[in-house]
């Protein structure tokens, strides 16, 4: 019966311990930046002088060009502007890159509501979503 009892109780109350990184398109993406929630854009800034960024997005790199990065620095730039109980959007040039951060903010920096945007920029202008040039 114990048994019984613990494995109702880890099968409800788990999914609230371990928050899950969700994965979002260029939809969800516009819906959730109407309601206010953060996108982080974590590309390089010659990516950023590239293609554009989103207009609502906070630019903060991630790796560098060798693939390098200050997890230590980035977050401290992060918490300017998000908490970990805020949702956060992660972007990047293709959603490989955010999701790896997105993964590290739910599990080593307990951010408790992250969204990949899984098609990153390649996806959100080949939909014809408009850019805007990254202020210096």
């Amino acid at each position: 019966m114990k048994t019984k009892l613990l494995s109702i109780y880890l099968l409800l109350f788990t999914p609230l311990v371990f928050a899950e990184v969700k994965e979002v398109g260029n939809d969800e993406i516009i819906a959730l930046m109407n309601n206010d929630v953060s996108i982080i854009d974590i590309r390089r800034a010659d990516e950023w002088r590239n293609t554009g960024v989103i207009k609502q997005s906070s630019l903060i790199t991630f790796f560098d060009k060798q693939g390098n990065h200050n997890k230590e620095e980035w977050m401290s730039q992060l918490k300017k502007i998000v908490n970990q109980d805020d949702p956060v959007i992660i972007i990047c040039r293709s959603g490989k890159r955010s999701g790896i951060v997105s993964k590290f903010l739910d599990e080593q920096a307990n951010y408790k509501n992250v969204y990949n945007a899984s098609g990153g920029m390649v996806s959100w202008i080949n939909s014809n979503n408009k850019t805007t040039k990254p202020s210096d």
